[in-house]
């Protein structure tokens, strides 16, 4: 069971990292955005889909 929920935060932070990159952030905010998914992999992607470059607004 822990491997398909490894599986599926590695998939979702790949697209994480890959929509940053597509993003039209600065250089700087880009790379401060993906190590923050990558320091913090459940965490950071939750916070860049809320609060990122193009995230939802609430």
């Amino acid at each position: 069971m822990y491997s398909i929920i490894g599986f599926l935060v590695l998939v979702l932070d790949i697209f994480a990292i890959i929509k940053i990159i597509q993003s039209s952030a600065s250089g700087t905010e880009k790379i401060l955005w993906i190590l923050c998914v990558l320091i913090f992999p459940v965490a950071g992607m939750i916070i860049w889909f809320f609060a990122g470059p193009g995230g939802k607004k609430i």
